[in-house]
C-alpha cells in the first residue's frame, strides 16, 4: 500500500508518496517520469513518513540545510540504487558532474570505465527528487542539463542552496546541448 500527499512547494506542487519503510516518490506536478512508480493501490492520507517528508521540505525550501533525512525506499535496480546513494552523499550547494560519479563507481567496482550516460539515466530516474539530490549533477562541460523536473527548477534549488553557478552554462529554450 501506498500513501499520497502533496505539498506546496514556493516553486509548485509536490506529490509525496511513501510505503510502509519510507519515501517512495516525491515529483514536481507536470515533470517527467510524473508518479512513474505509483501502484494503483494507494491512498492520500498523511503518515508519519510524509509528515517527517514536509518537515524537511520547510526546512529546505527556508533556506536551510535540513539536519535529517526522513526514511527512504526508493524502487530501482542495483545500479540506480548504487548511484542514488552516492547522490545522498554530494554536499549541500555543492555539484559534482556525471563523469564524476562515473569514475567513482567503476573504481569501486574495480572496473576500467563506467559510461557517464548511464549514469545519467539513473539520475534521470530518480523517483526521490530534492531529497536525493539529482539537482546537483551537471555535465562535464558545467552544463545544467538532465533535471527531470525541468532546468528551471534545478536551478531554483541551485540558487537556494547558494551554489556558486557563475562557471555554469544554462541553455536557453530549444538549445541543443
Amino acid at each position: 500500500m501506498e500513501y499520497t500527499s502533496t505539498y506546496k512547494s514556493p516553486l509548485g506542487n509536490i506529490l509525496l508518496a511513501a510505503d510502509e519503510i519510507g519515501l517512495t516518490g516525491l515529483w514536481f506536478k507536470g515533470q517527467k517520469y510524473f508518479a512513474n512508480t505509483l501502484t494503483s493501490e494507494t491512498i492520500k492520507q498523511e503518515t508519519e513518513i510524509l509528515l517527517d517528508t514536509k518537515r524537511w521540505l520547510d526546512v529546505y525550501f527556508s533556506g536551510k540545510e535540513p539536519d535529517f533525512i526522513p526514511p527512504l525506499h526508493p524502487a530501482g535496480s542495483p545500479f540506480r540504487q548504487e548511484v542514488w546513494q552516492i547522490l545522498l552523499q554530494i554536499p549541500y550547494g555543492k555539484t559534482v558532474t556525471y563523469g564524476q560519479i562515473a569514475d567513482q563507481i567503476a573504481k569501486k567496482q574495480n572496473l576500467p570505465r563506467m559510461s557517464a550516460q548511464a549514469v545519467g539515466g539513473a539520475v534521470g530516474h530518480n523517483e526521490i527528487s530534492v531529497i536525493i539530490p539529482c539537482h546537483r549533477v551537471v555535465g562535464t562541460n558545467g552544463s545544467l542539463t538532465g533535471y527531470a523536473g525541468g532546468i528551471d527548477k534545478k536551478i531554483a534549488l541551485l540558487e537556494l542552496e547558494n551554489t556558486d553557478m557563475s562557471s555554469f552554462f544554462v541553455p536557453k529554450k530549444g538549445t541543443a546541448l
